[in-house]
């Protein structure tokens, strides 16, 4: 019997692109809700400026709120120095630098080039001192950009095997929703093989239905974290045409299906799931599992 871990992501990535915001009480609830469901790893916000992304001011809080969650892994982004120092005062666990195989993307992003992100990640990485948290460096875009288009695979390759070298782990993010499992499979294949076990986790949105495709594609080629946010939620509002996550409910609906164990509770995730429609009513969730409820006879992985 296998396990992965999944985390939530949408109280950072969900809220980000929101339309409306979600007040900071309401953000408490369903974080509450979702470690009551057994999510063991949840991104909680982003230490961002506030006058970029209103809806992360309230990060440093929420961090503080989340730490008091029994068996919780606190897991903050961070887009700088700046950035990473707020998420190591505020007390997060995990801290993720976003590092884009897009120029152009990064630019946008993070007002920096990929090359200089790099450099801002290792001098985090060398400012973090025994104890400090976990730091984990996502390469986005890995799949594809809206602003510049194709993604060459050697940069994914390159920029992964520098961050391997300056962080705990790291995973590759499908930002815009271009992946499909071959490529997924192609190119976990081709990094795993640069970094080995350093690469860890896997960041899919469901842009264009394939969501739940290049998951199962992911873990196939050994991958066993994976990152999702419950409804759809999320878009990063630097990429257009950055749509949603891949969506939790089903995404742990699917694996406990195939008898893969997440260690989630499918009704307390739902009951979570009404707990995030009561905080952001204005919003518009997604999802099968959730609307269409557990198959009769339904068993979860043992």
């Amino acid at each position: 019997m296998s396990e992965i871990l999944i985390c939530e992501v949408g109280p950072r990535d969900g809220l980000q692109n929101a339309k409306h915001r979600m007040p900071t009480a309401a953000k408490k609830r369903w974080i509450d809700a979702l470690a009551a469901a057994g999510l063991r790893e949840i991104e909680v916000g982003s230490f961002v400026p506030p006058r970029l992304i209103p809806a992360m001011a309230d990060t440093a809080e929420i961090v503080a709120h989340a730490r008091t969650l029994p068996g919780v892994k606190v897991v903050a982004l961070a887009p700088n120095l700046k950035g990473f120092e707020r998420a190591v005062a505020a007390g997060a666990h995990k801290i993720t630098f976003p590092v884009s195989a897009s120029r152009l993307h990064s630019e946008a992003n993070v007002h920096m080039t990929p090359e200089q992100m790099l450099a801002e990640v290792r001098q985090c990485a060398a400012l973090r001192g025994a104890g400090g948290p976990e730091i984990e460096g996502a390469v986005s875009t890995a799949f594809g950009c809206t602003l510049q288009g194709e993604v060459p695979e050697d940069e994914v390759v390159r920029l992964a095997a520098a961050l391997a070298r300056c962080c705990d782990a790291v995973a590759l993010a499908d930002t815009v929703g271009y992946a499909n499992p071959a490529q997924v499979k192609r190119l976990f294949r081709r990094v795993r093989g640069e970094i080995g076990d350093k690469l860890e986790g896997a960041h899919f949105h469901n842009t264009r239905g394939l969501g739940l495709a290049n998951a199962l594609a992911a873990w196939e080629e050994g991958v066993r974290a994976f990152d999702a946010s419950m409804g759809g939620l999320g878009g990063c509002p630097f990429a257009p045409g950055a749509s949603g996550n891949v969506i939790t409910e089903d995404l742990v609906y699917m694996f406990e299906a195939m008898g893969v164990r997440t260690g989630i509770d499918l009704e307390k995730l739902f009951a979570a799931r009404a707990v995030l429609v009561e905080g952001l009513p204005e919003e518009p969730v997604y999802g099968h599992a959730a609307l269409a409820g557990l198959p009769k006879g339904f068993r979860a992985a043992a």
